[in-house]
C-alpha cells in the first residue's frame, strides 16, 4: 500500500475558487479503481495551508490516478490561484493498525 501525505499552500483568498475544485478532485479520485482514501484538509491555524492524505493499493493505482482529467484540472489552475509551497511524499506501508 502507497501512502501519500504532504501539503500545499494558496493565498487564503483564492480559498473559495479552489474548493469546487478540491471537491471534483476528491469526488474523482475516491471513484478510482485503487483508492483506498483521499482528503484535503485546510489547517485550523495557518489559513492557506492545505493538508492531503491519500492511501493507494499500488504504484500503478497511483499512476493511472496522475493521468485522470480531474488531476489534469487542478494542476491547470494551480498557478492561477497561486499555489505554491507544495510538499508531498510517498511511502510504501503495510497494513495498518489501530492505536
Amino acid at each position: 500500500m502507497l501512502l501519500i501525505v504532504g501539503s500545499f499552500r494558496i493565498p487564503p483568498h483564492n480559498m473559495a475558487r479552489l474548493r469546487p475544485v478540491m471537491l471534483r478532485v476528491i469526488e474523482g479520485s475516491r471513484a478510482e479503481d485503487g483508492c483506498i482514501e483521499y482528503g484535503y484538509a485546510e489547517d485550523v491555524l495557518e489559513p492557506g495551508l492545505i493538508h492531503l492524505t491519500e492511501r493507494w493499493t499500488d504504484q500503478a493505482a497511483l499512476d493511472r490516478h496522475f493521468a485522470t482529467p480531474h488531476i489534469g484540472e487542478l494542476r491547470a489552475v494551480w498557478p492561477d490561484l497561486g499555489i505554491t509551497d507544495r510538499d508531498l511524499r510517498v511511502y510504501e506501508v503495510g497494513e495498518p493498525r489501530k492505536i
